[in-house]
């Protein structure tokens, strides 16, 4: 079962504004994955990103089919040189820090990270679709 993302208000106002008013919209070349031990409002960008211990947000790459897209290649975090606490949520950015989150989503179950541990998401796992 795939992970099922959400538009933010920063997207959405981008994508309204670049097709329904003309205003310029340059997709980021490169966009980057990360973890979250919480969000309180991630429509808003309100998220609790995790921090040191080796954790770094990962380049994403998407491919799109129909309505939907999905990343195209398995994306895996460094081995965690502390614990990074319980990983609840991921989100898409479009700088590697700081930067605009622009797509964000509620793991089906929590993981829990370790000293020693890699967090990975399978090719395809990551799914954003327009309805």
């Amino acid at each position: 079962e795939g992970i099922s993302m959400s538009f933010t208000n920063f997207l959405e106002t981008e994508i309204l504004d670049h097709v329904f008013a003309g205003a310029a919209y340059t997709a980021p070349g490169t966009k980057y994955l990360a973890l979250f031990t919480a969000i309180s409002d991630g429509e808003a960008g309100s998220v609790t990103e995790l921090s040191g211990s080796a954790y770094a947000r990962q380049t994403v790459a998407f491919t799109t089919s129909g309505n939907t897209t999905s990343n195209n290649a398995a994306v895996e975090f460094p081995t965690a040189t502390g614990s990074w606490g319980t990983v609840t949520h991921v989100g898409v950015y479009d700088a590697s820090t700081s930067g605009n989150l622009m797509a964000y989503a509620t793991l089906s179950s929590s993981k829990a990270i370790a000293t020693g541990d890699v967090f990975r998401v399978p090719t395809g796992d990551l799914d954003i679709t327009l309805n």
